[in-house]
């Protein structure tokens, strides 16, 4: 059962290929993508890819306490506005300061995700091209048609006797 479902998974991984082959190209192709490219910030992310990575990670990351501080920032101006601007210059500033060490340590986890990520791809690219190596699939196939072979060879005596 195992046999027939080898090149079921194979047909499937070449599929999904073209699928993901297409949704880069199309994203290559994007006007906003190729200016970006051309200029010397993505020029500069094109040729150091862990970089790119990394600084992706790490905006995804912050988002969210980069929005809690605006937010905060929002609210204490309200508060503000009704006359406590010592309380809000105090909140900022403590707000500022720990926004700074969140930032630290997410940039720290940020390097180490992306790091984990390149690591992972690097192992499952290199199982997955041993796994469906067309090596492996040459001798599965080659040693399927001697098997024919030998029937063939079988039914010829056959009918000579």
């Amino acid at each position: 059962m195992a046999k027939e479902d080898l090149p079921s998974t194979s047909k499937d991984l070449q599929e999904l290929q073209r699928k993901l082959s297409l949704l880069i190209e199309s994203i290559q192709n994007n006007s906003k993508v190729v200016a970006f490219m051309k200029s010397p910030v993505g020029q500069y992310l094109d040729r150091h890819p862990f970089l790119a990575l990394t600084m992706l990670v790490f905006v995804a990351v912050s988002a969210i306490p980069v929005g809690f501080f605006l937010l905060l920032v929002v609210l204490t101006s309200l508060a503000a506005l009704v006359g406590v601007i010592l309380l809000e210059g105090l909140v900022i500033s403590v707000g500022g300061l720990s926004l700074l060490c969140v930032l630290c340590g997410l940039s720290f986890v940020s390097l180490v995700m992306s790091g984990t990520i390149m690591v992972s791809y690097v192992m499952v690219s290199s199982l997955v091209n041993y796994w469906f190596s067309p090596r492996l699939l040459t001798q599965q196939n080659s040693g399927g048609d001697c098997q024919l072979a030998m029937k063939s060879a079988d039914l010829e005596g056959l009918y000579q006797e």
